[in-house]
């Protein structure tokens, strides 16, 4: 087969079932929580937890949060990875294909399809802004062990972060503004208040050296720049612990809890490290941490989607698309 001299760019993102169903929810967490840059702990310690407890108990759990958010499409993140892919193939004039890291499709299966396209350039986007072992690190090990099962390698890039870039900043500022120009802007002097929500780590992590946090407070203190706003109006929180390990905080839901204790009347809430919706956006905060919020006093609350198919967010990744390209095809 004639090779092509063309790059071929790969979106991945995290992952997800196939479908919202205990049994497709099961293989899922299986292979995530089976992840060692995800759960650094021990196998012979972790396996037993994993199979005789969570996986009896989450499964079932999870799948009936999942079906709440399930799209006609399918999942929330394989349509949107996908939607983003196609329109980034159109603006770049180029192949890209969405992949998961856990799930289907897997990152091996479309590195495969690729090599077998004839590409022999190719290039890996990591749709994560912020770096983590747990994202970023773990997508490069599949792409890693892809490689060793190979006898021929394409080629190939690999990518990092992008928290303090200008087009990230504008794609999560321009959607902000656009719901204030619908919603009229919050009264942050009479306690209004806007919730930047990142996925939370283990304190452990940060410990040994993972850059995830500093790069969620330096996105936080440009985007705060950007709006003219201080901390205490722009909160930066985390979402999405598990387990009784410490996790970073302040915790989103124990924030938005308290604000509506104290007799915070508005609350909006965006999520800067998530590229696209998907159960930790659509169902924990725009339903879970809602409840919270007016269970506890609260009046409005405004989730503020920012990324999917939105323009500001596709020209985010085709510049960081663009700076992983250098070069190939010149």
């Amino acid at each position: 087969m004639r090779h092509s001299d063309a790059p071929a760019l790969v979106l991945a993102n995290l992952g997800t079932p196939k479908t919202p169903t205990t049994a497709d929810v099961r293989t899922y967490l299986r292979e995530f929580l089976s992840d060692s840059r995800v759960i650094e702990m021990p196998k012979a310690v972790w396996r037993p937890i994993l199979e005789g407890v969570i996986l009896r108990v989450r499964p079932a759990q999870s799948a009936a949060k999942y079906r709440t958010v399930w799209l006609d499409e399918g999942s929330p993140l394989l349509h949107y990875t996908t939607r983003q892919a196609e329109l980034l193939s159109e603006q770049l004039g180029m192949k890209v294909v969405p992949a998961m890291r856990y799930g289907q499709p897997s990152l091996g299966s479309v590195l495969d399809d690729l090599m077998t396209q004839g590409y022999r350039k190719i290039a890996i986007l990591s749709a994560y802004p912020q770096y983590s072992a747990t994202t970023i690190a773990s997508v490069n090990d599949a792409a890693a062990k892809w490689l060793l099962s190979r006898r021929e390698h394409p080629e190939i890039r690999l990518s990092r972060s992008f928290p303090t870039a200008s087009t990230y900043i504008d794609a999560l500022e321009s959607p902000i503004r656009e719901s204030w120009e619908l919603n009229g802007t919050p009264d942050f002097a009479g306690g209004d208040r806007l919730i930047l929500s990142f996925h939370s780590i283990p304190v452990a992590m940060s410990k040994k050296g993972d850059p995830y946090i500093d790069e969620c407070k330096e996105t936080a203190a440009l985007l705060r720049e950007r709006l003219g706003l201080n901390e205490e109006s722009c909160i930066a929180t985390f979402q999405s612990v598990f387990g009784p390990a410490e996790w970073n905080g302040p915790a989103t839901i124990d924030t938005v809890g308290e604000l509506g204790k104290q007799g915070t009347r508005r609350v909006d809430i965006i999520c800067p490290g998530f590229v696209a919706d998907c159960l930790e956006t659509l169902e924990e905060i725009d339903q879970l941490n809602r409840t919270a919020f007016t269970d506890a006093g609260g009046s409005e609350f405004h989730y503020i989607p920012w990324a999917n198919e939105a323009q500001p967010a596709i020209d985010a990744l085709a510049e960081q698309a663009r700076n992983l390209l250098a070069g190939w095809g010149d």
